[in-house]
């Protein structure tokens, strides 16, 4: 892996290993809650973007494991 992806990772997983990052989870697993209340949705429209909603927010959930994978996998393929 190259040195210009590698400080990538680290950095990443630097921010990820921050009390700011811990917080930003917790407010994200509050907005996930909040929409799974399908009872608030009043049409097609407002259903797709609580969709595109729900998938940023899931994305940043899985977003450490996601990294670390792939990090993970770079790394066996330069041994």
């Amino acid at each position: 892996m190259d040195r210009e992806l590698q400080d990538y990772y680290e950095n990443r997983f630097a921010m990820m290993g921050t009390k700011a990052w811990k917080d930003l989870l917790e407010d994200v697993e509050k907005m996930v809650t909040s929409l799974h209340n399908v009872s608030v949705i009043q049409d097609e429209k407002d259903l797709f973007f609580k969709k595109g909603e729900l998938s940023i927010l899931t994305w940043l959930q899985t977003l450490r494991e996601v990294s670390e994978k792939a990090y993970e996998e770079l790394n066996e393929k330069n041994i």
